[in-house]
């Protein structure tokens, strides 16, 4: 068995990629997942867009 090298900047990257991969899935399954909900109805009045906090705030100035 050949033994390998990584240097640190190798390190680094592994881990840039592994952390990058793990937020782009949780990222790519919440927008599948609440997709899903307003297709089928299923979305809670108590999840809000956070931008209708801002309209709300605007509309009474």
């Amino acid at each position: 068995m050949i033994p390998l090298y990584f240097d640190p900047g190798t390190g680094a990257l592994i881990v840039q990629f592994l952390a990058a991969a793990i937020a782009g899935i949780l990222l790519f399954y919440r927008t599948v997942l609440q997709k899903i909900k307003s297709f089928l109805g299923l979305k809670n009045k108590k999840e809000v867009d956070f931008m209708d906090e801002v309209d709300a705030e605007e509309d009474k100035e």
